[in-house]
């Protein structure tokens, strides 16, 4: 099987494992582990932060994010079909005690437009309605098909927030793919957020962890946080000594990208509807989300569904050899 359903069914390779194997450890939870300690700070260096914070996972470091920053009853805006609404089991509003709302893509695969924000912000509101405190953004946008925001459109967003005095938690689990995608730090789409949760077990081949990053007084409450939901490790330093060496892997991601553009075009050819992406994540609309699947099964290719989708996901465990072969596969079938 060629597997497409995400960049997060990579293995660590031979180098990552002997990274890991030698790691300096502590207890983390007790003393903060050093290689835990390391790549926090190395990781708020990239993001042009005060400090970071290692989480088991993505869908942890968003929930804390928003734990912190809503207070019960509070509505919180996020794009359609964010991470953070869609496919975290409703944990802002189960945990973090948050309505979500979700706000249209007019502004582009991903992403709304600046006037659709501020009416979905609206103006002074009677005590007895909904108090909006927190604006979720995410760059890439998973479900967009990894749509890049652009960064002047992303301050734009930013700066509606905040003359709204809402939070801004930035949802930059692929940001790495952002970056290398417009050429910019990543540090340079993050300006602006108050929080900002990273991915390093997406694209980067770590085989687990996240970041949730911000300012240092942040962290300290996060830290706590975390404890409380089970997500403090011990000899941490294991699982950080890979994420190091996954951030070595940030420039690798270009390929990825090219990858998927040949993807995309291959299936257009035959047939697909699939359009050209801007990372590593293809989209293609399908009539049949299950007999589209059963089929690339047959052809021994794994994709993921979506509603009337089915995603494929280019990632440093396949070639460009592997996506010249799914589609000799595909055109068999």
């Amino acid at each position: 099987m060629i597997d497409l359903r995400s960049d997060t069914v990579t293995k660590p390779d031979d180098r990552m494992r002997a990274a890991m194997a030698a790691a300096e450890v502590g207890d983390d939870v007790l003393d903060h582990d050093p290689t835990m300690a390391k790549l926090e700070e190395t990781v708020a260096e990239l993001l042009g932060v005060e400090a970071a914070l290692w989480v088991p996972s993505g869908s942890m470091g968003n929930v804390i994010a928003l734990m912190l920053h809503v207070k019960r009853g509070d509505r919180f805006l996020a794009p359609a079909a964010a991470h953070v609404i869609s496919s975290e089991l409703g944990a802002g509003a189960w945990l973090a005690e948050g309505l979500p709302d979700p706000l249209p893509w007019d502004g582009g695969p991903g992403r709304p437009t600046v006037e659709t924000l501020r009416s979905a912000i609206g103006g002074p509101q009677p005590y007895f309605n909904l108090k909006t405190t927190l604006l979720c953004l995410e760059n890439t946008h998973n479900a967009a098909g990894g749509a890049v925001t652009p960064p002047e459109e992303y301050a734009r967003l930013v700066a509606v927030a905040k003359e709204a005095g809402l939070t801004v938690h930035l949802d930059g689990a692929r940001i790495w793919n952002a970056a290398v995608a417009l050429g910019l730090p990543p540090a340079a789409l993050t300006v602006g957020a108050d929080t900002v949760q990273v991915c390093l077990s997406k694209g980067l081949g770590a085989p687990v962890g996240s970041m949730v990053a911000g300012s240092a007084a942040f962290v300290t409450e996060a830290r706590r946080v975390r404890k409380m939901l089970g997500g403090g490790v011990r000899q941490g330093g294991v699982l950080a000594a890979a994420g190091l060496i996954a951030l070595e892997n940030i420039d690798s991601l270009a390929e990825d990208h090219a990858n998927a553009r040949a993807l995309a075009a291959g299936l257009a050819e035959l047939g697909w509807d699939a359009a050209e992406p801007q990372t590593n994540i293809v989209v293609a609309g399908v009539p049949d989300v299950d007999l589209a699947l059963a089929q690339l099964r047959r052809a021994g290719v794994l994709g993921y569904p979506l509603p009337g989708h089915v995603r494929f996901v280019a990632h440093r465990d396949v070639s460009a050899a592997d996506i010249t072969e799914v589609l000799r596969r595909l055109e068999k079938e």
